[in-house]
């Protein structure tokens, strides 16, 4: 007996439920429920395609059969990367030279024969050590004099530290998520690798000891805060100088003049993790650089496992994989068009790259509930700030609106360029439709904010970069999206494509965001979206959206 009988159950509600079913048989007998009970095509689709790819993820891809002209490069690049057989690689490069002779796919194949062979380098023989200023005497090295740019010997790496950003003395909801996240990552961690490492809140600015309950609450167990009543807004130089100056605290650099403490033994942390805002990201990016490390910026994913590595620039010996430990996985959108990449932050001979940094789409994670009981150790950050770190001073500002949450809604609609032909009607037909439902929220694609498109009347409050959706705008994970006049870039689709159901009405047949949606309605918006609306108000979408879609 299946556990989700569909008949019982609103397209709506299946959509996230069928997703989390593994077992393709289960997904038959629900197909015959359905089809012996309401038998509606819009639900024998939803199980049909899950059970499509099942069954494709099960089988094997033989590399020396498939015919390479059918793969897109992200296809061949997904194909290769699980080859560790360079003949098989050798062999496919051949093929695709002969055939469509794709520089990127060949770049893929070459990469992966690069990273198991190591290149030119043979023998098998360990790097040796050569100082950048021997190495290449004829360049100018501008970190000859960084005394912190090699590894330390060593070195010894704690703890997840979350920088905790505020705005008008509040902690913004991203740094409630990224807490909740780090909580999450180090408990698994500490039971993986039976360790008690610490999620370390960090806060710099004015009164921002007054946050220091609600930093625990969600999940630190050490807080450091420094505060200045000159740090009431954010200041590159005087916030990226206080974070660094905590995070080399202690440790090895204490006998090199660095502050010795009481409350921090390690020589810097492991992890590090910044929020992806405006200011989140300059600071993440200042302060990892400050800390001769990486950083990945705008991830929308984490996650910590060990990485088997070939690559001799991280393993110091040609042709031998290395399984490095506890490294920090950070899923973030690849513009190149394959979808996600997974950085990895990986020490070499050497050299150092800790901590391994992130900065976090805000909306990537959910926001957890709050352990008032909870408590945590507390320091007071003491370091004198020169004016001249502080040599831009504020005299006069306007403060904006607080903008428009997106997140939290059954539904959002969202408009495209597609309004193109007559933006200030497709704009009224979108608040319409949004208007109709209990729950809804209205966004916009980039597009149409950085479009010159004129607008009348009361729409024209509508259009403005608090409503975008995407990469640089809001994360949102409704029930039902419905996409109007989106190409579906992929720097949209980092906002959306969590929702449970996506619905698509697009007068392209080609547009990208065809592949990610659950229903794609081929029309015109001013035609299709009327229908919608009529619809929603006699309570009946799922129905007008399956004849939209077949029409």
């Amino acid at each position: 007996m299946v556990e989700i009988d569909p008949t019982e159950h609103e397209i709506a509600d299946l959509g996230p439920k069928i997703k989390d079913i593994e077992d393709a048989d289960e997904l038959r007998e629900m197909l015959a429920l359905e089809e012996d009970g309401e038998d509606r095509v819009p639900v024998k689709t939803l199980i049909e395609d899950r059970i499509e790819k099942l069954e494709a993820d099960d089988e094997e891809v033989d590399p020396d059969e498939i015919e390479l002209a059918e793969l897109t490069v992200a296809d061949l690049a997904n194909l290769v990367r699980d080859i560790e057989d360079v003949d098989v690689l050798e062999d496919l490069l051949d093929r695709e030279k002969a055939g469509k002779d794709r520089k990127t796919a060949k770049d893929r194949i070459e990469s992966q024969i690069e990273a198991i062979t190591g290149g030119d380098d043979e023998g098998g023989e360990e790097l040796e050590y050569v100082p950048p200023e021997e190495k290449h005497p004829d360049l100018d090295h501008p970190t000859a004099d960084k005394q912190w740019v090699e590894g330390l010997d060593g070195g010894e790496y704690r703890d997840m530290w979350v920088y905790c950003e505020t705005q008008h003395g509040e902690l913004i909801d991203v740094s409630r998520e990224m807490l909740g996240k780090a909580r999450e990552l180090m408990d698994e961690y500490n039971e993986e690798y039976d360790e008690s490492e610490k999620v370390v809140a960090v806060l710099i600015g004015d009164d921002v000891a007054d946050l220091t309950d609600e930093v625990a609450a969600y999940g630190a167990d050490q807080i450091l805060y420094h505060e200045d009543p000159r740090l009431e807004r954010f200041t590159h130089k005087a916030y990226t100088e206080a974070f660094v100056d905590m995070a080399r605290a202690g440790g090895q650099l204490a006998a090199e003049g660095m502050e010795d403490v009481d409350w921090k033994e390690y020589d810097e942390p492991r992890y590090t993790v910044f929020p992806a805002t405006n200011n989140g990201r300059d600071l993440s990016a200042l302060v990892q650089g400050e800390l001769d490390s990486g950083l990945a910026s705008d991830c929308s994913g984490l996650y910590i496992e060990n990485a088997m590595i070939s690559n001799p620039a991280k393993t110091g010996v040609p042709g031998d994989s290395k399984e490095f430990e506890r490294i920090l996985h950070m899923k973030r959108p690849d513009f190149s068009g394959f979808e996600y990449s997974t950085i990895l932050c990986i020490d070499k001979p050497f050299r150092d790259f800790h901590p391994q940094g992130a900065s976090v789409i805000p909306g990537s994670f959910e926001i957890p509930e709050a352990d008032e009981e909870r408590e945590a150790e507390v320091i007071e950050h003491e370091m004198d700030l020169p004016e001249k770190w502080l040599a831009v001073e504020v005299t006069d500002y306007d403060a904006l609106d607080s903008g428009v949450d997106l997140t939290g809604h059954d539904v959002v609609v969202a408009m495209g360029r597609g309004i193109g032909t007559s933006p200030t009607e497709g704009i009224e037909l979108g608040l319409d439709l949004v208007e109709a439902f209990d729950d809804a929220a209205f966004g916009l694609s980039r597009g149409v904010i950085t479009s010159s498109y004129s607008f009348e009347g009361h729409v024209e409050q509508y259009i403005g970069e608090d409503r975008q959706i995407g990469e640089s705008g809001q994360v949102v994970e409704p029930d039902v999206y419905i996409a109007a006049g989106i190409s579906g870039a992929i720097q949209h689709k980092v906002g959306m494509d969590e929702a449970d159901t996506i619905i698509a009405i697009n007068t392209d047949p080609d547009a990208d965001i065809r592949g990610f949606s659950d229903y794609y309605i081929q029309g015109d918006l001013f035609e299709v979206l009327p229908r919608l609306i009529r619809a929603v108000e006699d309570g009946d979408l799922a129905t007008a959206v399956a004849e939209a879609s077949d029409d």
